[in-house]
């Protein structure tokens, strides 16, 4: 089977498949570029209230197929970078599930996600100094958020591969699963995601990423919804919110 990126809908989650065993889940030219509009069918997607990346079998990503991306360096790294601003922006939660090596590309893509799961013995790197490519402005900035600018240099200058416990302590990963447990931990996680409120969710998003201007649309919005009533009436009656807000589709 061809190289590709493969997902399922299993209500209420979406989970995207890295597909390229044969060179641990590399991603090729033709994988970049469909990321973006697969991820803007999900987005669209009202039944889908968190998104999982994860890798096939034992490795999340190891960076970029290097042998399909013959162009130019620029045209390469355009292609990940635009998948992984895509993934960033991604309006629901989105959380990577690593096993093995998240590596290059790799490393980019989960970055780019809000959260990050990874499974004892998972290798991290950043790795264009090994290429003699200068990293994107935006990658650098995403991973100075992560883990700080001392890390960052750390991974960026040296191309080194680090640990899980050393990713979790830096920041790069939230939480580090013993093996063969990940995967449960992650549906426990995302089923807990898609139990809050998706206006909370969204809003916090934004902020988190930085937006500073939206204040006064999404109070709007919180008035509007009538989520913080449902909220508030659930907790005194000692049941599950049924919030009704939902991120709006273009449609």
């Amino acid at each position: 089977m061809e190289p590709q990126l493969e997902h399922r809908v299993t209500e209420p989650v979406a989970t995207v498949v890295i597909r390229h065993p044969e060179k641990r889940n590399a991603m090729t030219a033709t994988m970049w570029r469909s990321l973006p509009p697969l991820l803007e069918e999900l987005a669209e997607n009202p039944a889908v209230r968190a998104l999982v990346l994860t890798g096939e079998g034992g490795t999340f990503c190891a960076g970029a197929d290097i042998s399909t991306l013959r162009g130019s360096s620029e045209e390469a790294q355009g292609l990940a970078v635009r998948a992984e601003e895509a993934l960033a922006a991604f309006p629901k939660p989105t959380l990577a599930a690593i096993r093995g090596h998240c590596v290059g590309g790799g490393s980019q893509l989960a970055a780019a996600c809000d959260l990050r799961f990874a499974e004892e013995g998972a290798l991290f790197g950043v790795t264009p100094a090994k290429l003699g490519i200068v990293y994107s402005a935006s990658s650098t900035r995403r991973l100075v958020s992560l883990v700080g600018p001392a890390t960052a240099k750390y991974l960026l200058f040296s191309g080194e591969l680090i640990d899980a416990q050393r990713a979790l302590r830096t920041g790069l990963v939230d939480e580090v699963l013993p093996e063969a447990e990940l995967g449960k931990r992650v549906a426990e996680f995302t089923r807990v995601l898609a139990s809050r409120s998706q206006l909370t969710q969204a809003a916090a998003k934004e902020f988190a990423n930085g937006r500073t201007d939206r204040d006064a649309h999404w109070a709007g919005q919180a008035r509007a919804s009538g989520d913080t009533a449902e909220g508030v009436a659930a907790f005194l009656e000692r049941r599950q919110p049924r919030f009704g807000w939902s991120v709006p589709t273009s449609g």
